[in-house]
């Protein structure tokens, strides 16, 4: 028998679901659509199993979560990760087929990587949750951090502020995903945020 973690599609319904699928790629084309490509065990003959691959396209309407239910960032899916997936039963004939995500919960244990950038704020958006680090007048050194309901905001003391209470030009340490999208200025997802 395999010793392969990835278990096989079920159907439920309307729904198909796998759990312990791998990601073998991902793309986001922006911070709320793109896809992921998984793999998935086949039980075969013989005690034998086979690898099968969907590729599972995800909108705002897809909830991306951690196995804490704290949002995850479309776009910091990585390939590596294991995730559970459910999706709709209505799939397409192409190699490999495709369907809509409803629901991806990356597996607890897995870490995203994440970095630290130390730069000024250029200009806070609070009403789309946006925060611009670098030079305010070249978009060429801007990066923006997507603030979510999990993002900490602290001062230098370490006391909760709101993204609003942010200043161009104050100095902020902020800890984010290390994925990046290809956009100008790039775009990731800011786990901590703290003023120098």
């Amino acid at each position: 028998m395999s010793d392969d973690p990835r278990s096989a599609m079920i159907q439920d319904g309307n729904i198909m679901r796998i759990e312990n699928a791998l990601v073998e790629e991902t793309f986001c084309f922006n911070d709320s659509s793109g896809y992921i490509i998984v793999s998935y065990s086949v039980p075969g003959e013989n005690n034998t199993s086979f690898i099968e691959y969907i590729r599972l396209n995800f909108s705002r309407n897809t909830v991306i979560i951690n196995s804490f239910g704290q949002n995850v960032c479309p776009c910091c899916l990585q390939k590596g990760m294991w995730v559970n997936v459910i999706f709709s039963s209505r799939m397409t004939r192409s190699i490999p087929p495709q369907s809509g995500a409803l629901l991806i919960v990356v597996k607890r244990g897995i870490q995203t990587p994440s970095s630290v950038t130390t730069a000024p704020v250029a200009y806070v958006d609070p009403s789309n949750n946006f925060l611009y680090t670098g030079n305010p007048n070249n978009i060429n050194s801007q990066t923006r951090f997507l603030i979510t309901d999990t993002t900490t905001i602290t001062n230098r003391f370490g006391n909760p502020v709101s993204l609003s209470a942010l200043r161009p030009g104050q100095l902020v340490r902020i800890r984010h995903a290390n994925a990046m999208t290809a956009s100008i200025p790039p775009q990731t997802t800011a786990f901590a945020v703290q003023l120098v």
